[in-house]
């Protein structure tokens, strides 16, 4: 019995992006301003890789090179998922993939958004309730 919440229903669609070129300065600037632990990386309108704090921790600023750019940290390619896959499925994709966030991309492979473990893990005492109504059912 699925729980009819899906991706798209929970996902955080305010992403934050930064252009393959920039430094990892600039991203840790911006993770900082926004208070955020990744940031998706794209080229052009694509979404194409995916940088985050302990990325730049252990493949830069560990090996004393922050001179580089997020395009050649970015862990790629993205693991992505549509906003209509059920948060069930995409929990499974997470811990299949043994990753902590999935890109929320539609049809065209356009970007609409991002979630986490965190996402799934905040819905699932709803996610219970809604489960134990459909079992009285």
């Amino acid at each position: 019995m699925g729980s009819e919440l899906k991706v798209g229903d929970i996902m955080i669609k305010d992403v934050i992006t930064l252009e393959v070129g920039h430094s990892i300065v600039d991203a840790a600037k911006l993770m900082k301003k926004q208070e955020i632990g990744s940031i998706i990386i794209t080229k052009g309108e694509k979404a194409v890789g995916i940088i985050t704090e302990r990325d730049i921790v252990r493949k830069a600023v560990a090996e004393g090179s922050i001179d580089k750019r997020v395009g050649d940290l970015m862990s790629n390619p993205l693991i992505v998922v549509t906003p209509d896959l059920p948060i069930e499925q995409a929990a499974k994709v997470m811990r299949e993939n043994k990753v902590k966030k999935l890109i929320v991309v539609d049809a065209e492979n356009n970007l609409k958004g991002i979630i986490t473990e965190t996402d799934i893990v905040k819905v699932i005492p709803a996610w219970i309730s809604l489960l134990e109504e459909k079992a009285m059912l």
